[in-house]
């Protein structure tokens, strides 16, 4: 192993090119200046100096050291900062999964302003639903994640900060004769699989069917863009999370309908997360 000491004294020398100079520059007497070079070339087995009674000259072995060893010493000078900043969270890595729908609220201003105040955090998203994000968090595959779920049922087990609650729409294929409330209530519905949402799924199918009235599942797609894209294809309506209406798609039209279900949004994540990770929490707690 080369000591740091060594490779300072070695660039002092190769950069004023005389042992008295960087002798004095080290605060140190030559002669062990001089033994600590000649303890390096043989640790490296190579001859770094060209040394005569009137100059010292660089080998070529000299001067790729020095270009090595500036970089290694400036590395070795940066380290307590880097390993303090991963400790406050402020460098580090982020492994962050969320749901499309976040996509539509607050997530890009976070990500915008999170990667601003913590620019040496390295941010690795993944779009994901709630089914295939736990299996991310068993496997360790993710540190965090956006799901959503009806209010205050959010997956156990984890930490969780709630980021809003917002009342579910009905999107429906655009139409010259609006239908009646009944009508919307009677059309085949579009929407996720149960195990992307089980709780949003059922209070859904609770309140579509009303009064114990069956409901008609006209197609599953897992994405709310692709559900947009079904109801415009006029395949049935669906339910989607008031901030969705941004989303503007040809044929769709959305409405506001009395005692609908409300949909929250958590950023959840395990006790024993990262400090980029609380970091983050704290960030969106702040923003959000």
């Amino acid at each position: 192993m080369i000591e740091l000491r060594p490779l300072q004294q070695f660039l002092a020398v190769a950069e004023l090119l005389h042992f008295g100079r960087a002798a004095q520059a080290l605060h140190m007497s030559q002669p062990p200046l001089t033994q600590a070079v000649r303890k390096l070339e043989a640790q490296l087995g190579v001859q770094l100096f060209e040394r005569s009674s009137r100059s010292v000259r660089l080998t070529p072995a000299g001067t790729a050291l020095q270009a090595l060893a500036t970089r290694l010493l400036a590395e070795a000078a940066a380290l307590p900062q880097e390993v303090r900043a991963v400790a406050r969270g402020l460098a580090g890595r982020l492994r962050l999964a969320f749901v499309s729908t976040v996509g539509f609220g607050g997530l890009p201003l976070w990500l915008r302003s999170f990667r601003e105040a913590c620019p040496q955090v390295s941010l690795a998203l993944r779009e994901a639903t709630l089914d295939v994000q736990l299996r991310d968090f068993a496997a360790g595959n993710i540190d965090a994640g956006f799901v959503i779920h009806t209010p205050g049922d959010a997956p156990a087990g984890f930490e969780r900060l709630s980021v809003g609650i917002e009342p579910l729409v009905l999107a429906l294929p655009s139409s010259d004769r609006p239908p009646t409330d009944a009508q919307c209530r009677a059309a085949p519905l579009v929407i996720f699989p149960r195990e992307v949402a089980p709780s949003l799924y059922d209070a859904i199918l609770t309140h579509h069917g009303g009064a114990g009235q069956g409901v008609q599942i006209g197609q599953e797609a897992i994405q709310m863009q692709t559900i947009i894209n079904l109801v415009s294809a006029a395949i049935g309506v669906a339910w989607v999370p008031a901030s969705l209406q941004g989303l503007q798609r040809a044929g769709v039209s959305y409405r506001a309908m009395p005692g609908a279900p409300e949909v929250e949004t958590s950023l959840i994540w395990r006790s024993d997360a990262s400090p980029a990770v609380a970091r983050f929490v704290e960030h969106v707690s702040r923003h959000a």
